[in-house]
């Protein structure tokens, strides 16, 4: 019964063989679409044509493999950004029998064409705008020190350091301690061209108020045009030093009049978040360097995430629930734990505070950058309400969620013998990831097929790839695993992940003892080839098929003047 079983085992593998595995159809490229292409963004190009598979390869020769997905008939393909320029021949690989299609001249790369810049209207350097920009060169009095009732010159050098010309260029001086001569403090600049000055002479009388003072001050308020009819003002402030005589005064002074706006100024110098990237979901802290650039206090200050402001009455006293934060923007932000009003206490002139708010990034948020409005409202040393408004701007990543492991149980690995590494990836998010290349290293050992293009993968699909892992001694290999693609803002990004694989000692099979007797059933077969093609015909017909017993060793024929030895028992002789 064995027999017959053998016979049929073996025909079946003889059938096989012959038969051989089916062929599919080869692929064949009709176009591509769009055919021309810069390499200054990443760009997705469609193969139209028959015969794809999936997993089918699309390649430009002279450059290689491109990132690529079956859609329905078709193939997607990915340039990526930086592909050399050129003219090239469009090839389509099938993974299963490795056919390919070849399309001449199928794609074209170009790079970017120049953009253009705007010529500057005076100086050639250029900049992302243009505008006039006034600044003083000098300034000074006709005399050293200035007396009260006396007259005296004051000089001024205004100079435009922008990159176009200053229209319609106007200055007056205003201040408490002097009253203006002659022109009633209003000079007439006219138009100043980029790089060139203008001087103005500007008199003077001084009050009775300069008794007592050391110094004053004195502001000149510019103001002037661009070619597009933009206002410019500047205001610049000088001081000029007193000599405090003059006029016979009565001993009484007069006490110095504030001049200049004293105010607190709130501003973010630097804010960062307690985790990076924020991808959608994710619970961050938004942390922000806050420092009052102002010239005095701000007092009870309220941050206001999201944007808002506080309310008064017609005299600027704040009103009872006069802080309002609820008509922020909160579509891709939300805050956490607190709402997103937060006192901050006072803060003095040049103080810095640290400020920080729990936020979470909505799950329906897409990938981009999104600008969040915060308000810093105050009051000033006049006890009126500031409301101080400023952007900052946060970055939302949708980064591949990735599970890499083996897709079925490891069989036993042996130092010095190949074994099979059957691993998958699995996208776990919620959107198609496209992936590049994944790579497979060992600590020890040899990978073999350790590298392949994993492409696009849909929500919930997954990639295998069989790797052959040659370990050279027993005991814990470190499998490393690096799959590289680009982020939402082009930005080359790598997963990695480690694996352990345990390799046991590798055993040889027993070298036989000569000097032990042997099993004739375990001896092995002197039989060759056509002998043993002989018994299986001989099995087919029903005959005896059963290998030869092995015969003992003939003896040796004596050598001559040798005694011949005699079987059985020896006998005496008489």
């Amino acid at each position: 019964m064995k027999y017959k079983l053998l016979c049929s085992f073996m025909i079946a593998a003889v059938l096989a063989s012959n038969w051989g595995t089916p062929v599919g159809a080869a692929p064949n490229i009709v176009s591509v679409s769009p055919n021309l292409v810069f390499n200054d963004v990443a760009t997705i190009i469609t193969v139209t044509g028959s015969g794809f598979e999936s997993g089918s390869v699309v390649s430009l020769e002279g450059y290689g493999s491109l990132i690529t997905s079956l859609d329905g008939a078709d193939l997607k393909a990915v340039v990526r950004p930086g592909t050399p320029a050129g003219t090239y021949k469009v090839i389509v690989t099938n993974p299963s029998d490795g056919t390919t299609s070849e399309l001449p001249n199928g794609l074209t790369i170009a790079d970017p064409s120049p953009i253009p810049t705007a010529t500057p209207t005076v100086t050639p350097t250029s900049l992302p705008f243009s505008r006039p920009q006034m600044r003083v060169t000098f300034s000074g009095a006709s005399t050293k020190e200035i007396a009260a009732e006396k007259r005296f010159k004051f000089t001024v050098n205004f100079e435009n350091a922008g990159n176009m010309m200053a229209f319609n260029t106007q200055v007056t001086f205003t201040s408490p301690d002097v009253v203006p001569l002659e022109t009633g403090g209003v000079a007439v600049l006219g138009n100043i061209s980029a790089g060139n000055g203008v001087s103005v002479d500007q008199r003077f009388v001084a009050q009775e108020s300069l008794y007592g003072k050391s110094f004053i001050t004195i502001d000149a308020t510019l103001t002037y045009y661009d070619d597009k009819g933009t206002s410019y003002s500047d205001k610049f402030t000088f001081t000029v030093p007193v000599s405090g005589g003059g006029g016979g005064g009565s001993g009484v002074y007069y006490t110095a009049t504030p001049t200049g706006v004293r105010s607190g100024q709130l501003i973010i110098t630097s804010y960062g978040t307690s985790v990076d990237p924020l991808q959608p979901g994710s619970q961050f802290n938004l942390v922000m360097t806050v420092q009052n650039m102002g010239n005095d206090k701000a007092q009870r200050v309220t941050m206001i995430v999201g944007g808002g402001g506080s309310g008064g009455g017609g005299d600027g006293t704040p009103q009872p629930g006069g802080v309002s934060g609820g008509s922020g923007e909160f579509t891709n932000f939300a805050p956490v734990g607190t709402s997103n009003i937060q006192s901050l206490g006072d803060m003095a002139a040049g103080g810095v505070i640290q400020a920080t708010q729990e936020l979470i990034v909505n799950v329906s948020t897409s990938p981009g950058a999104y600008p969040m409005k915060i308000t810093f409202s105050y009051l000033n040393a006049k006890g009126e309400i500031v409301n101080d408004e400023q952007v900052i701007t946060l970055l939302v990543y949708s980064l591949p969620n990735l599970d890499i492991s083996f897709y079925r149980p490891l069989d036993m690995f042996f130092a010095g013998q190949p074994g099979a590494l059957p691993i998958q990836v699995v996208n776990l998010g919620k959107r198609t990831a496209v992936l590049g290349n994944i790579t497979v290293t060992a600590d020890s050992g040899t990978v073999e097929n350790g590298t392949a293009l994993v492409g696009s993968l849909d929500a919930g699909g997954y990639f295998t790839l069989d790797a052959m892992l040659l370990p050279d001694a027993p005991g814990p290999v470190k499998l490393n695993l690096v799959i590289e693609y680009t982020d939402d803002f082009n930005r080359e990004r790598t997963i990695e992940k480690t694996l352990e694989v345990t390799v046991e000692e590798g055993f040889l099979e027993p070298t036989p003892d000569p000097n032990m007797p042997m099993d004739p059933e375990t001896m092995p077969s002197n039989e060759n080839f056509f002998q043993k093609a002989w018994r299986f015909i001989l099995g087919l017909f029903g005959l005896d098929s059963a290998p030869p017993a092995s015969s003992p060793e003939m003896p040796m024929p004596p050598i001559e003047g040798e005694p011949i030895p005699v079987p059985g028992g020896g006998g005496g002789g008489g």
